[in-house]
C-alpha cells in the first residue's frame, strides 16, 4: 500500500495562506522550531497584511531560502507545480468557507496542508477534503491547539485513568465578548458560507473538547439566536447533550458578554471526581477533587497559567506534533478525521436548531 511521503534530512518548507491576526500565532510557533521548519512563502490578496506578515517572518524566523510573496493562491499553487518554489506544507489561516477549495488544490499539487478551525462550514466539504488528501497521499491537519493546553492534558490523563468513575454531568461555557466592530472588520465575518457563528467559529475549540475529552456523543439538541450583533449567523447558542457513555451535558455560548471575555470553561462531574477548568480560555484549574489520591494532584498549580489571549499557548506543542509527523516520527493528534468529529457536532447542532428536533449521531457520510 502506498505511503505518505516523509521529509527527512532537511527543513520542512512552510507556506502560510492568509495573513490576518491569527497568522502571527503560526509564525511565532513555527519560529520556535528553527531546526525542523522554515517559512518560505506567504500569500494574501491584502497587500498591507501580506507586508506585515513578511516583516513578522523577517523579525522572528531564521531563513535558509528567500521568502516569496504571493497575492493570489492559484499562482502560488502553480508556482509549486512548475517547481519555481518548493513548499511541503501549507497553513490555511483563511476564512473557513475557503478551506475546502484550497485544501483540494493543495492536495492535487502534492502538498501537505493544515487548516485553521473549523476545517469547513459544510459537512460534505469536510468529507471531500479528507478524501482528497487520502487520495493524494498527503497529510491533512486541523488546528486544535487547545488539546495541548497543560490544563486539558492533565484532565485528559485523569479521564484515561478513569479517576472520575462514571461521568454524570459535563458543562461547557464560552462567555466571550465580540463587539459589532469585530464583525465589521471583514465582509466574510458573521456569514454562513465563510465563517459560521459563535458555535462554529469562536467556540469551535470547545466543541472539540466534547468528543476529545468525554467521548462520542449519542444525540444532542440545540437552540441558536442572534441577540445583539448585526450578522447572518448566531451570536448566542445553547446545547443539551447525551454521550454514549451515559453522561449528560450542556454547552452555553455567547459573544454578547459585557464588557469583555468572562469565561471559557469545562466542568466534569463524576461519581468519584470533580474538576473545573476555567479562566478566559480553559487556562486555570479552579476545582480539583478526587476520591483517590495520585501524584498528578501535585501538578495542579504548575498546569495553570495566565493568558490575555483566548488562543492560549498550545500552538508550539501543536507544531511539534505536526513536524514530527512529517518527519515520520509519530502519529498526528489532530488530522482530518479528528477535525471531522467536531465539524459533525457543529453541523448536528445547526441541524437541530433549524429543524427544532433532537439529532442522533453519527451523521450520514
Amino acid at each position: 500500500m502506498p505511503k505518505l511521503k516523509i521529509i527527512r534530512n532537511r527543513k520542512i518548507r512552510v507556506g502560510i495562506v492568509g495573513c490576518g491576526r491569527i497568522s502571527k500565532n503560526h509564525i511565532k510557533a513555527i519560529e520556535m522550531h528553527p531546526k525542523q521548519a522554515e517559512i518560505v512563502a506567504l500569500c494574501d490578496k491584502n497587500i498591507e497584511a501580506l507586508n506585515k506578515a513578511r516583516d513578522e517572518v523577517n523579525k522572528f524566523c531564521v531563513k535558509d531560502n528567500e521568502l516569496k510573496l504571493f497575492s493570489n493562491y492559484e499562482k502560488m499553487i502553480d508556482a509549486v507545480k512548475k517547481k519555481q518554489i518548493g513548499i511541503d506544507l501549507l497553513i490555511l489561516a483563511t476564512p473557513s468557507g475557503m478551506h475546502p477549495m484550497q485544501v483540494i488544490k493543495a492536495a492535487n499539487a502534492n502538498i501537505h496542508v493544515c487548516t485553521e478551525k473549523p476545517m469547513a462550514t459544510k459537512w460534505k466539504d469536510g468529507i471531500e477534503m479528507v478524501k482528497a488528501c487520502e487520495k493524494a497521499l498527503v497529510h491533512l491537519f486541523v488546528v486544535k491547539q487547545n488539546r495541548f493546553n497543560s490544563t486539558l492534558q492533565l484532565v485528559k490523563k485523569q479521564l484515561e485513568k478513569q479517576r472520575f468513575g462514571k461521568l454524570a454531568l459535563i458543562t461547557v461555557n464560552v462567555f466571550w465578548h465580540r463587539p459589532q466592530e469585530y464583525y465589521d472588520q471583514a465582509s466574510w465575518r458573521g456569514t454562513w458560507d465563510y465563517d459560521g457563528g459563535a458555535l462554529m467559529n469562536q467556540a469551535s475549540h470547545y466543541v472539540d473538547l466534547l468528543d476529545w475529552l468525554i467521548g462520542p456523543v449519542e444525540f444532542l439538541s440545540a437552540s441558536i439566536a442572534t441577540i445583539s450583533r448585526k450578522i447572518e449567523v448566531e451570536d448566542t447558542a445553547s446545547l443539551q447533550l447525551k454521550w454514549k457513555n451515559g453522561a449528560l451535558g450542556t454547552m452555553a455560548v455567547t459573544m454578547v458578554t459585557y464588557p469583555k471575555n468572562l469565561e471559557g470553561s469545562i466542568t466534569i462531574l463524576g461519581e468519584k471526581g470533580t474538576v473545573k477548568i476555567g479562566g478566559n480560555a480553559v487556562n486555570k484549574i479552579e476545582h480539583w477533587d478526587f476520591e483517590d489520591h495520585c501524584e498528578d494532584d501535585l501538578l495542579i498549580e504548575k498546569a495553570s497559567y495566565d493568558t490575555t489571549s483566548v488562543y492560549g499557548f498550545g500552538h508550539k506543542a501543536y507544531y511539534s506534533n505536526l513536524f514530527d509527523v512529517l518527519n515520520g516520527l509519530t502519529q498526528p493528534m489532530c488530522d482530518g478525521s479528528e477535525g471531522l468529529k467536531s465539524l459533525e457536532l457543529l453541523i448536528a447542532a445547526y441541524k437541530s436548531a433549524r429543524e427544532k428536533q433532537v439529532v442522533k449521531l453519527p451523521l450520514e457520510h
